[in-house]
């Protein structure tokens, strides 16, 4: 048995902890997984070729390089799940961020604010990861891939209606209520606060749930920067910041549907 080591800089989303699993898991040979997700970087123990490891991760379009590959040793482990708690944690997030993707979604056709929108898709993007995480559980690894290809396609579809409805509205023009923008972003971010502090508890748990603490503290950086968003077509008057925030959330919700989409079937 062997340990390759890779660096992942582009792990930076709840669904990547999550993809990397659904790729590796499935191939003979592999027998544990191991995540530094402070440093970005993964470790893989395997029987069989590196470079079958490696093609794997470099497909999922992360980034991934491998580090060093050494022989095992018996000190490598993975920290052991409670499948109770897992399921338990992770229905209190699925709830969170349902309840959340149809509150944005709502205000923000109220308010004309892609940022909005936009956001809501990025909570639809996150309850989608933890209800394939929910489904998962106990379950194989092929119906996991399946489930996850779903979640893909739907978060394309609705990724690309974001970008159509910031270019419509760039065009047509749009005035964003900036005062909901702020007051609605302010809500999404204590609710990913919320999801923070349940996941906190957990954080040295099962590897899903400690990979979802760090990446949702992400999220709340998105809140943040509706926000600023708001605050900006307060002091300027321009849709401009709405429509750029809107942008820009859309897209990462875009890529993200393309790296589900890549794993093999």
């Amino acid at each position: 048995m062997k340990k390759s080591t890779y660096k992942v800089p582009k792990m930076d989303c709840p669904s990547e902890e999550r993809l990397i699993r659904m790729a590796l898991e499935p191939l003979a040979g592999v027998g544990a997984l191991g995540f530094e997700l402070d440093a970005r970087r993964i470790s893989v123990v395997h029987s069989g070729p590196t470079a079958e490891v490696t093609e794997l991760l470099v497909q999922l379009g992360l980034g991934a390089e491998l580090v060093e590959t050494n022989e095992h040793d018996d000190e490598f482990q993975t920290a052991p799940e409670d499948p109770s708690g897992e399921r338990r944690v992770l229905r209190y997030l699925l709830a969170i961020n349902a309840v959340m993707f149809l509150l944005e979604l709502g205000l923000g056709v109220v308010a004309e604010s892609t940022g909005l929108i936009a956001d809501s898709l990025d909570m639809l993007a996150d309850a989608g990861v933890y209800g394939i995480s929910l489904y998962a559980v106990g379950r194989a690894a092929f119906a996991q891939r399946r489930a996850a290809r779903v979640s893909g396609w739907l978060q394309m579809v609705l990724a690309l209606g974001v970008l159509a409805e910031v270019a419509r509205r760039a065009w047509l023009g749009s005035e964003p209520v900036e005062v909901l923008m702020i007051g609605v972003a302010a809500l999404a971010l204590v609710a990913n606060l919320a999801c923070i502090a349940l996941l906190a508890r957990h954080r040295h748990g099962g590897v899903h749930l400690r990979a979802s603490w760090i990446f949702t503290t992400n999220d709340a950086l998105a809140n943040l920067g509706v926000i600023a968003a708001g605050v900006l077509v307060a002091a300027t008057g321009s849709a401009i910041p709405d429509l750029a925030i809107g942008a820009a959330v859309g897209l990462l919700v875009l890529v993200g549907a393309l790296r589900i989409l890549r794993l093999r079937a």
